[in-house]
């Protein structure tokens, strides 16, 4: 049986994963936003720095012993048993688009496992927030996960669909099994799959930042997340598959 999380912990980690949120509409479709790129060539923001240092600060100010991970500076190591787990912007590409499928996301991990996930949809107004043990919470009502029981009825989104990021056979595997296909991507795509809207979420290769909330969000919405191995550690660059249960295994084998 899992430990529940505290809930002031719980509370607090809700309070600014909320505020960070907000925090992005200042710079969301702002003639003046400023874009450059990474060394991996994708895009980061003054508004993914801004917000991310915002994270950081709170959580150090509370909890100065905690490590924190996040993607637009390097890793503060603590001496806890707790890791913050920040991803200031993700879906960067939409947000210096203007496109509102961008979101906000953190995560606790702590000595027994995922214990926190939020994602915020800002310029949607939408989010979902899990604590272990806790359940959660939603703009939705009672967010719960899809009842489809089969591949052939079910909605599979990913980031993309392209090559070479997704390999050649699970990629002709996902196509081919019957299931409707979209490109809701980032976490929005997870959002999607716990509030019970599509039935799954692949991703071939994701970083930590990436995921780490939804290893919290997905079995309080009484769905299932793993890596395609059917691994439930959180990994950096592996391949994850979120679905409502029903059709889990069905997906792995797909992917192999």
């Amino acid at each position: 049986m899992s430990v529940p999380i505290e809930t002031d912990l719980f509370d607090f980690a809700t309070r600014i994963a909320s505020e960070a949120a907000a925090l992005t509409l200042d710079w969301f479709q702002k003639s003046d936003l400023q874009v450059s790129l990474k060394k991996d060539q994708t895009e980061v923001t003054d508004a993914d720095k801004a917000v991310e240092e915002y994270l950081r600060e709170a959580i150090g100010n509370h909890f100065p012993h905690d490590t924190i991970i996040g993607e637009e500076h390097e890793n503060s190591d603590g001496s806890s048993n707790r890791k913050w787990v920040i991803d200031p912007i993700d879906g960067t590409a939409s947000f210096v688009r203007g496109v509102p499928l961008y979101s906000s996301l953190l995560a606790l991990i702590d000595e027994h496992g995922p214990a926190i996930g939020t994602i915020h949809l800002p310029a949607l107004g939408d989010y979902v927030i899990a604590g272990r043990g806790l359940g959660a919470r939603s703009s939705r009502l009672n967010p719960s996960v899809s009842s489809v029981k089969t591949i052939e009825k079910s909605c599979v989104s990913s980031s993309s669909f392209d090559m070479p990021w997704w390999p050649a056979k699970p990629l002709t595997a996902i196509l081919s099994s019957g299931a409707k296909t979209r490109t809701w991507g980032d976490g929005y795509g997870y959002f999607l799959v716990a509030t019970g809207q599509i039935e799954a979420m692949i991703d071939p290769s994701l970083y930590i930042y990436d995921i780490a909330p939804m290893l919290t969000i997905l079995p309080e919405c009484g769905g299932l997340i793993t890596t395609w191995k059917g691994q439930s550690t959180l990994l950096d660059r592996e391949g994850w598959v979120a679905t409502n249960g029903h059709i889990h295994d069905h997906l792995l084998s797909l992917l192999q």
